[in-house]
């Protein structure tokens, strides 16, 4: 690794400054991905074996059983923040979603300035929206729960993630809340009817999606069991619920694994420079 580095590095006479068009990648940071578990209901499941078979070695905090949110990514290659019940934005009092979401949002937004690749998942990407001053509320549209498509939009074309992924690839879904306002300057990478905001990009290393990537049956079968009452407000029986779930868990997997470990490629190696707007980088 350090040979590699100090190839990059080295210039022979007379040749220009990579610097004057675009910033190199940075140093690799090693193999450890911070994962952020913030509800026991949400682990990285699925996901976390995708990122494992590309490479990385997880370093799992769980904020809600006690265990504190650094204060920096030094040490990690990679940061992911899943889901959760809790509002991404604060009660009407001021109170946050969680006691831990102020200093998760300041290490958010650390990880953007530092070009640390990071994926936060439903929750997750709210957060990393909410971190750099965009907006999440309750949605208009109700509760999106479910197997669902969304559509990938023309300038993901040019996305180290969302490049490969399908025109109209499933997810699965289960939210009450949505982003409805990105952060000044994301990159908007996936959409659907009445959930607009459903995949973005802030920089050139940090990813949110509004759906889930992580869940296997067992999961979205708890949620249900969980939420009997919810189902039945909106009129869904968990059982073809879960049978609509199980029918497209392959099709995930051959969408999602990919994109996971391409996420993590990008960690081994450094995110790769792509075309931005202009992004203002906010404050801790």
């Amino acid at each position: 690794m350090n040979s590699e580095a100090d190839h990059h590095n080295h210039r022979g006479a007379g040749e220009p400054s990579p610097g004057a068009l675009a910033p190199e990648p940075p140093t690799p940071r090693g193999r450890r991905c911070l994962v952020v578990e913030n509800d026991s209901s949400d682990d990285a499941r699925r996901l976390g074996d995708w990122l494992v078979e590309g490479g990385l070695e997880l370093t799992v905090l769980r904020p809600y059983a006690g265990e504190a949110v650094p204060d920096s990514l030094d040490g990690y290659a990679a940061l992911v923040v899943l889901g959760g019940a809790q509002n991404a934005y604060p009660d009407a009092d001021g109170t946050p979603g969680a006691p831990w979401f102020p200093a998760l949002e300041r290490l958010l937004r650390k990880a953007v300035r530092g070009r640390v690749p990071t994926l936060g998942v439903c929750l997750g990407g709210q957060l990393l929206a909410v971190a750099h001053a965009g907006t999440v509320e309750r949605s208009a549209a109700g509760p999106e729960i479910g197997a669902r498509l969304v559509a990938r939009r023309d300038v993901a074309e040019g996305d180290p993630l969302f490049a490969a992924v399908p025109f109209a690839p499933d997810v699965l879904q289960w939210h009450h809340d949505e982003i409805t306002e990105l952060p000044a300057g994301a990159v908007l990478l996936a959409a659907s009817t009445n959930y607009p905001h459903q995949a973005f990009r802030l920089g050139d290393a940090a990813w949110g999606v509004q759906f889930h990537v992580e869940c296997d049956i067992e999961m979205m079968a708890r949620w249900a069991s969980d939420n009997l009452d919810v189902l039945a407000d909106l009129g869904q029986d968990p059982i073809e619920l879960l049978e609509a779930c199980d029918a497209v868990m392959d099709d995930l997997e051959e969408v999602w694994r990919p994109f996971a470990q391409r996420f993590a490629s990008l960690a081994l190696t450094g995110p790769v420079p792509v075309n931005l707007r202009h992004l203002p980088l906010l404050g801790a």
